[in-house]
């Protein structure tokens, strides 16, 4: 839910499932911005995706920002909580962007202590993002898919899939997204993000960069429909954070995400003796 909506969010009440905000922009103890959620989490299921607590970062989690995110989730009591793998603060300093952490034994203990310190603190199952990236370290040992199935297993954190951020990292680094969406482990999924991305010519070669700031790809929404076959129908996001265009193109976009969803819901009808005979 992007600001310049807000009002027409509240004047017209449109037929959305949910709505997902982000954490950073609610930590104010009041105000007109928390007003207005308020009124919205009356009518719909509120979902609060955080940009900022850092969980790969070898610092540990900064114990104001965790603090403040619990008192924004006791608040509004969202239906999910998620964050990202990833870091973006250090030594006090936040980056405006979610930096790649290296995917080795190492990296992965300690983005565990990191989880298992705000599911404690928060009381609560939280989601973790996928990211999407644009360089890749040497020091890599374990796939990331299996890094993230790994998160899972020992923190008990569920899966936000972002099914653009796949497209986007497997076009950068030359890897199977199909293959890639096979090895997520499909009970830990309990949110999907859809978004756009820009497509750049970096001397002769595509670079796919993750803005939210354009429809949903065709190559996604392929991508998209496999996952759903995969992990069943799931909450599905449609975010657009830059060149917010009006209301109404992201709900034709959430329409379409809904068609997906009601395909994959629908009772699958038996054949016809006659038909499966080749009658």
């Amino acid at each position: 839910m992007r600001t310049p909506h807000v009002p027409e969010m509240l004047e017209t009440r449109p037929p959305v499932g949910w709505v997902e905000v982000h954490a950073e922009n609610y930590l104010a103890a009041g105000g007109p911005r928390l007003a207005a959620l308020e009124r919205i989490r009356r009518d719909l299921p509120l979902s609060i995706h955080g940009v900022g607590l850092s969980l790969g970062s070898a610092e540990g989690v900064d114990a104001t920002h965790l603090e403040r995110l619990a008192r924004l989730v006791t608040r509004f009591q969202p239906a999910l909580v998620s964050e990202h793998v990833a870091w973006s603060v250090n030594s006090g300093v936040y980056f405006n962007d979610l930096l790649p952490i290296p995917y080795t034994e190492e990296s992965l203990a300690l983005l565990c202590r990191n989880v298992d310190r705000v599911q404690t603190v928060l009381g609560r199952q939280i989601l973790m993002e996928n990211p999407s990236t644009y360089v890749r370290f040497v020091a890599s040992t374990i796939p990331e898919p299996e890094f993230i199935a790994e998160l899972a297993t020992r923190t008990g954190c569920g899966l936000l899939l972002d099914v653009n951020n796949i497209q986007v990292s497997a076009v950068n680094h030359g890897f199977d997204p199909y293959r890639y969406l096979s090895t997520i482990p499909k009970s830990a999924v309990r949110e999907i993000h859809l978004a756009g991305h820009a497509v750049l010519d970096m001397d002769g070669e595509v670079l796919l960069v993750d803005d939210h700031g354009s429809p949903v790809t065709q190559e996604v929404w392929q991508l998209y429909a496999a996952a759903i076959q995969r992990v069943g129908p799931t909450p599905t996001l449609i975010e657009w954070d830059t060149r917010i265009p009006p209301l109404a193109t992201l709900l034709d976009e959430a329409r379409r995400a809904d068609r997906v969803l009601t395909k994959a819901a629908a009772p699958v009808r038996p054949v016809p003796e006659e038909k499966r005979d080749g009658a």
